[in-house]
């Protein structure tokens, strides 16, 4: 053992490390195929969770938009600069917070984000399946609990 402050003999005994490795490779996938639509990673997502907010009856403001996401206000905004520029989404006046937006996919973000989701999933299905379905589950449930745990404090 060397002198050296780390807490594992090996950089793949760290979970931090092979979580960091494993989010870099499974990212460059999903930017690889995102790249010929001129979409990033954080605009794809912010355009699911807007088709998913909106089928599930959720008035869509940017905060909601972070909050579920993950992504910081200022990727979100920039995203959705973007996106509206591009003709993929729409920000009005909330009816009665004159501070926040309401975002909607139009309905050219709608058919992109239709055309991208069975991509992005055949990705995450074809980088996952080397772990058997039941670990998968099993995965899942580590994912959110750790998700879970960091947002409630």
């Amino acid at each position: 053992m060397s002198n050296l402050p780390f807490g594992f003999d090996r950089p793949e005994d760290s979970p931090g490390f092979l979580l960091w490795q494993t989010t870099i490779t499974w990212q460059r996938l999903i930017k690889k195929a995102l790249e010929p639509h001129d979409v990033s990673h954080a605009q794809f997502v912010i355009m699911a969770l807007l088709l998913w907010l909106k089928e599930h009856n959720h008035e869509t403001t940017q905060v909601l938009i972070a909050t579920y996401s993950k992504l910081d206000k200022m990727t979100v905004s920039s995203s959705l600069k973007k996106l509206a520029r591009d003709g993929f989404v729409t920000r009005i006046e909330h009816n009665t917070d004159t501070r926040a937006k309401c975002v909607s996919l139009t309905d050219d973000g709608k058919a992109l984000v239709c055309k991208l989701i069975p991509i992005v999933e055949k990705i995450d299905h074809d980088f996952f399946k080397i772990i058997p379905q039941c670990e998968q589950k099993t995965l899942i449930q580590i994912l959110q609990r750790m998700n879970r745990d960091k947002i409630e404090k």
